[in-house]
């Protein structure tokens, strides 16, 4: 079990007046659980600077699922890397238009280039990459 360590920071209050707005709009309850949440979240992005890093991703797909093929080329891409690909979720939003979620588990190089490759498919009208760093 971890121990609590107190710090004492200076800031402006002008800074700190709008750290609190923040922070009452977020939900947070004290600054001390804001901070510690600022602090793991910049842990995880320079965790994600380096390629061999662990990590966990959402790939978020819109796309025409009249395009030529493109959930045979889906499938076949998260096929050829089985232990990355954890879980995958469809939904039909309307008459041509799906999302698929493709949640991955891997290096940071690893997610990012299946990413890529699923992104830049012919018929893919809108792709994102969340990518979480689990090493932190």
């Amino acid at each position: 079990m971890s121990t609590i360590e107190r710090v004492g920071v200076s800031l402006e209050k002008e800074l700190l007046g709008q750290f609190d707005g923040l922070i009452e709009k977020l939900g947070y309850t004290n600054r001390s659980e804001a901070i510690r949440d600022i602090i793991r979240e910049r842990l995880s992005q320079d965790h994600l600077k380096n390629p061999q890093s662990r990590a966990v991703a959402a790939v978020l797909l819109v796309y025409d699922h009249h395009s030529t093929q493109l959930a045979d080329k889906l499938l076949k891409l998260q096929h050829d890397c089985p232990l990355q690909v954890v879980a995958t979720t469809h939904v039909h939003l309307d008459h041509h238009n799906c999302l698929e979620v493709i949640i991955m588990r891997g290096k940071v190089r690893e997610i990012e280039t299946m990413a890529g490759k699923m992104t830049s498919l012919r018929g893919v009208k809108l792709g994102r990459l969340n990518i979480v760093g689990t090493d932190v």
